[in-house]
């Protein structure tokens, strides 16, 4: 039987509430396979690991982390740790250490999920984004000159590299081939005039290689617009790191919220591990409470069964998230329901026996 080790890092918030739901989404599904099985090692890392060590994960984390074939990720942030501590110091780190070049965002609505657009219905959302996840606009790169001074200035860098940007925009390609579907790229090449040329550039190259998939391009605040106006006319999508982060937030609030909302960050050659999470955040104020929806940890175990080569599974769990949300019987506060984050992962459960 196959073994999938997976390392947990709950995080703070929210985060261990919801993914305490995912872990038993998930073994009760290697348990009705009887094919295979996980193994779940936990990590304490997060906000509170910081204010009692000074680091949001140990010294050695990602040489402890690579030694696992996944990571399930709960949510990092907390009061009274800056953003870009507990981004930079864990999420960023691994991301890039790992080389988690792919983010993978389903924006797809759901049948009985809200949707705050008229007249929309399923079969008008359902896009996939592909969003460059190791350098662009999130590269790091920058100075910050005569701090504290009246001349004070900072530059902050977008980093863009042939290989990074052709890997990506390739993934999409592969994707779209595979789904037969459309690729629309993202960028903004009339006003950042060196960096999105440069994506541009490389996207009509690759395109020539391609020339059974339809593409479309757009400039980012006509795909903002588009995506509320008329969103059928995206289906695989790929764009820059800063982009794609803002873009697919916007997909969620189209696609019934971020209590629906999953990533996966991906090392597609599987060199390193890659990692899954709800992308909805911490969410400080209703932790502890059993408010938090866990619909979007058993979307981002859907994506982790995928990754395995679990396609079967990762569909029949999107299935009963849809069942759920049909029926409206067991469903959070965010979603008009009165279920406790604990009661909508047992109904998961439930319907998965």
């Amino acid at each position: 039987m196959k073994t999938h080790k997976i390392a947990v890092i709950a995080g703070d918030g929210i985060g261990p509430e919801v993914l305490s739901e995912g872990i038993k989404v998930l073994n009760k599904v290697a348990e009705l396979s009887g094919e295979f099985k996980f193994e779940f090692t936990h990590f304490p890392w997060g906000c509170e690991y910081y204010k009692e060590t000074g680091r949001m994960m140990a010294e050695d984390g990602i040489e402890t982390l690579s030694k696992f074939d996944a990571i399930f990720l709960g949510a990092v942030g907390a009061p009274g740790v800056p953003d870009h501590i507990s981004l930079w110091d864990l999420l960023l780190v691994i991301r890039k250490k790992f080389d988690q070049y792919i983010n993978l965002r389903p924006v797809k609505l759901l049948k009985g999920a809200p949707c705050p657009l008229k007249g929309v219905s399923e079969k008008d959302v359902d896009m996939i984004f592909v969003r460059e996840n190791s350098e662009g606009e999130y590269a790091g790169s920058g100075s910050w000159l005569y701090k504290d001074k009246p001349n004070e200035v900072v530059i902050q860098d977008g980093v863009f590299s042939r290989v990074g940007c052709e890997r990506v925009i390739r993934y999409a390609f592969e994707l779209a081939r595979k789904e037969k579907k459309t690729l629309t790229s993202i960028s903004k090449g009339n006003a950042l005039n060196y960096s999105m040329v440069f994506w541009d550039k490389i996207f009509k190259e690759i395109s020539a290689e391609y020339p059974d998939v339809k593409t479309y391009s757009y400039l980012v605040d006509a795909a903002s617009m588009f995506m509320v106006k008329d969103p059928k006319r995206f289906e695989v999508v790929v764009t820059s790191n800063l982009f794609g982060d803002i873009l697919t937030d916007l997909g969620a609030a189209i696609a019934g919220g971020m209590g629906l909302a999953a990533g996966a960050n991906l090392n597609p050659e599987r060199k390193f591990p890659s990692m899954f999470e709800p992308i909805h955040g911490s969410a400080p104020d209703i932790a502890g409470k059993g408010l938090a929806n866990p619909l979007a940890t058993v979307w981002s175990a859907s994506q982790l069964l995928d990754f395995f080569g679990h396609e079967d599974w990762g569909k029949k769990l999107l299935d009963i998230i849809e069942e759920i949300l049909v029926e409206k019987k067991v469903l959070t506060p965010d979603l008009g329901g009165t279920a406790t984050t604990k009661e909508v992962g047992n109904e998961v459960v439930k319907k998965l026996g």
